[in-house]
């Protein structure tokens, strides 16, 4: 089952066109990437998508339903964490909880089972009477998440959840995403952090300029790079003009850039390059500090599609 069908959508702020014919599609029980540098449209797509934004052309379905504001029914099964830390800091972390639960559950009981439920989650139990302002960067975007999920959606939108956070806590979200997805809940999750996508999702939708440049499993993409691996070489001492000639006229070799006495080499193929890189080294009697091969990241496959850093 699809859960989200975007076809053809645009969406323009002025002579800005955010979005420009965007399509996308979400299946069940999938945490999907989306990936772009800042204004290429992934926050407005998402708006878009829970009718928070109006849209100049395309259609879009949640659940094979077109989003309205008077769909409660369709709202429920909707989950949405922001970028932006999104509670109030007059209430109690249990009351900021509680209240976003309300929005969707009107039964008592479950509503206090749920938000029991989502204190356990996130971990956060001992600081249920704090207000957030008392709370650290780490604990607020969990409380952040905890409000986000507690009514227990089907699909869950994920706007950069980690942004400023420590390493802890930055990977105990991520986990507590594994375990959102593992319990049923299909998953889009944005992010700034290629290793985040790589680590997390199934796959990853890269956005540019408003548009899908292009889409696939994180292995699937990476084989898509025309650089299949890259070998880093670092010597005793500087790479001389006749080395870096020989060097040159490895097998499979694309491309080489040589600082003093590092050389990183990238290859057409996956194969024998270390090999052939240490035969050499051996044959023109080199001695090398390190040596060793990698295959492309995502940062590659990014900078391939969009010619650009993810954070340009």
């Amino acid at each position: 089952m699809q859960v989200i069908q975007v076809k053809d959508l645009v969406k323009r702020y002025k002579e800005v066109v955010a979005l420009d014919y965007f399509n996308l599609t979400v299946e069940e029980g999938e945490i999907l990437g989306l990936l772009g540098p800042n204004g290429c449209g992934k926050t407005t797509a998402i708006h878009c998508m829970l009718n928070l934004l109006t849209h100049d052309h395309g259609d879009i379905q949640i659940f094979n339903r077109k989003m309205t504001t008077k769909d409660t029914e369709l709202k429920r099964q909707i989950g949405i964490v922001p970028q932006e830390l999104a509670y109030f800091e007059n209430l109690t972390v249990y009351e900021n909880i509680d209240f976003f639960c309300g929005l969707y559950i009107s039964e008592k009981e479950l509503r206090q089972r749920y938000v029991e439920e989502a204190l356990d989650f996130v971990q956060i139990g001992e600081y249920r009477k704090f207000y957030p302002k008392k709370l650290s960067g780490g604990l607020k975007r969990r409380l952040n998440i905890a409000c986000g999920v507690v009514h227990q959606p089907k699909l869950i939108f994920m706007d950069e959840p980690t942004v400023a956070v420590d390493a802890q806590s930055r990977q105990f979200i991520l986990d507590g995403v594994k375990q959102l997805n593992e319990a049923g809940s299909t998953v889009v999750y944005t992010t700034h952090y290629l290793d985040e996508a790589d680590y997390l999702c199934d796959r990853i939708v890269i956005m540019d300029k408003g548009r899908n440049v292009v889409s696939g499993s994180s292995s699937e993409l990476k084989a898509q790079v025309a650089t299949k691996e890259i070998v880093h070489l670092e010597l005793v001492q500087e790479v001389s003009e006749e080395l870096k000639a020989r060097l040159a006229e490895l097998p499979n070799i694309q491309d080489m850039t040589v600082h003093k006495q590092t050389v990183v080499f990238q290859f057409k193929q996956v194969g024998n390059n270390v090999v052939n890189v240490a035969l050499l080294l051996q044959e023109c009697q080199q001695t090398y500090l390190k040596l060793y091969s990698e295959q492309p990241s995502l940062s590659d496959v990014f900078l391939a599609f969009t010619g650009k850093e993810l954070r340009d």
